[in-house]
C-alpha cells in the first residue's frame, strides 16, 4: 500500500512543449504582422507608384517637400515642374507625393460642370 501512496504522491516531470508548441504562436504572429504592417504598406506603395507613372504635363502636383506646381516636363526619371511665371525645377519622379489636379480630370469635369449648369436651368425654368 505504501509503494501505491508513494506512486501517487511523485509529481509528474515537466514535458517539455513539441514543436507545435512553439510554431503555432509564431506562425500566428507573423500572419498578424503580415496583414496589420507589410501589407497595407505594399497597397500604399503600389498606390503611389501608380500615381507617378500616370503623370502627364499639365498636372497639378505637390512635392514631398510640400512645393506645388505645374508639371512642364518629363523624362524616366525626371519631372519638370513650373513654380513660377519663369521658374522651373527639376525633381526627381519619386519627389512627388501627390496630384492635385490631372489635366484630364479637369476636361472631364469642365464637360461635367456645362451638363450639371444646363439641367439646372431647366429645373429653375
Amino acid at each position: 500500500m505504501t509503494t501505491f501512496l508513494s506512486i501517487l504522491a511523485q509529481e509528474a516531470a515537466p514535458q517539455a512543449p513539441g514543436l507545435g508548441g512553439i510554431f503555432v504562436p509564431m506562425i500566428l504572429i507573423m500572419g498578424m504582422f503580415y496583414f496589420i504592417l507589410i501589407r497595407p504598406q505594399r497597397k500604399a506603395q503600389k498606390a503611389q507608384d501608380e500615381l507617378r507613372k500616370g503623370l502627364r504635363v499639365g498636372d497639378k502636383v505637390i512635392t514631398i517637400g510640400g512645393i506645388h506646381g505645374i508639371v512642364t516636363g518629363m523624362t524616366d526619371k525626371t519631372v519638370s515642374v513650373k513654380l513660377a511665371e519663369s521658374l522651373s525645377v527639376k525633381f526627381d519622379r519619386s519627389a512627388i507625393a501627390t496630384v492635385t489636379s490631372s489635366k484630364a480630370n479637369s476636361d472631364d469635369t469642365k464637360s461635367g460642370d456645362s451638363d450639371s449648369q444646363s439641367s439646372e436651368k431647366e429645373i429653375e425654368g
